[in-house]
């Protein structure tokens, strides 16, 4: 059966689809800053722009939810961090993102 639902994509399509476009650093988060997988590099919140930023919503729980950041760094690497929120939210890493400025918010 054909998907007929947007919000049943999957994270891991969007994911794919901005690696594609050359946004292929995995982000984590740990002690109030953002690490790039692989050149290791820390980010605070003035130091990355969300491009865009993508919502979903459990399809079994719905209190499961999640936000895929689709990032630029102030050193121009391209990646993405995908967070849980609702009763799995970090509260740092959703605390991080509220602090980036307005105007590293893209949304393009």
């Amino acid at each position: 059966m054909m998907e007929e639902h947007e919000y049943a994509k999957h994270e891991k399509d969007y994911i794919k689809k901005y690696q594609k476009q050359g946004y292929d650093v995995n982000f984590r988060f740990e002690n109030g800053k953002l690490i790039a997988s692989k050149s290791k590099n820390l980010y605070g919140p003035t130091e990355v722009s969300i491009v865009a930023e993508h919502r979903y919503e459990g399809m079994s729980n719905p209190s499961d939810m999640s936000i895929l950041y689709v990032l630029e760094t102030d050193k121009g690497e391209k990646g993405t961090f995908l967070m849980g929120y609702g009763p799995n939210t970090n509260m740092d890493a959703a605390e991080f993102f509220k602090a980036v400025p307005e105007e590293n918010s893209s949304n393009r």
